[in-house]
């Protein structure tokens, strides 16, 4: 399922808006809930939320770069409280719940994003909604939707009871070889991860990251046979579970 794709829309996006193939090694994937689901029993219907996968940059493509991707592209991404009883710390896109007065995936990303960050909805343009990723901590449904933001203008956190940081993530730091791996947690799961502005991105939004790169063709190599330890990756950005 897509948005309306505007005409003009950065030829660098197109592949990131149209993720046709999923990762075959289980590592790169965007649906990391299959195996989700299969660690837990579900004895009720997940609740459902979505969130903003919103990237910036110059509509230039650099025909030098992996996708034409241009040096000021990047990604809009916040940290948690870490008061919150779920997530706490954790790396996120911005989302939430869906509200009974949302008209879909998008509305809900969107007013949630406008909520937690001082976003204004007016100059973003949804490019693709994706399918839902289960999350069983929290047992959500969540639908990525994949955004641009033409014209960006500063943003940061409006509530600080729910987050701690709203930060523009480069996409270069973040495609760098040496700021990806692997995390395993302890009941064996694998996620993607990357260590970034000190943070750790992991787990759901590390999986949609690593998908949409490789799907859009912006990935370097980068060593899928480091695989650290979950709880000690986190303890080196001062974050815990």
């Amino acid at each position: 399922m897509t948005a309306p794709m505007p005409e003009n829309i950065p030829s660098w996006l197109r592949k990131a808006a149209e993720p046709g193939t999923e990762g075959t090694d289980g590592t790169d994937t965007l649906s990391l809930d299959r195996a989700l689901r299969r660690a837990m029993t579900i004895t009720s219907a997940p609740r459902q939320a979505a969130v903003l996968v919103l990237f910036s940059g110059s509509p230039d493509p650099d025909p030098d770069a992996p996708g034409g991707l241009p040096a000021d592209a990047d990604v809009l991404l916040t940290q948690r409280a870490s008061t919150m009883r779920q997530h706490r710390g954790q790396v996120a896109f911005p989302g939430g719940e869906v509200d009974a007065g949302d008209t879909g995936p998008i509305d809900t990303a969107l007013r949630e994003a406008c909520e937690e960050t001082g976003l204004e909805r007016e100059g973003v343009e949804p490019l693709a909604v994706l399918p839902k990723l289960f999350v069983p901590p929290s047992r959500f449904d969540v639908t990525p939707v994949v955004a641009y933001w033409r014209t960006p203008h500063a943003v940061g956190v409006v509530n600080e009871g729910e987050t701690e940081r709203v930060v523009r993530v480069p996409l270069a730091e973040l495609l760098d070889p040496a700021n990806r791996f692997l995390v395993r947690g302890s009941l064996g799961f694998q996620s993607p991860a990357f260590q970034v502005d000190g943070m750790l991105v992991w787990g759901l939004t590390g999986g949609i990251l690593a998908g949409l790169f490789k799907a859009a063709d912006w990935e370097r190599d980068w060593d899928r046979n480091d695989v650290r330890d979950l709880e000690t990756s986190l303890a080196a950005v001062g974050m815990t579970l």
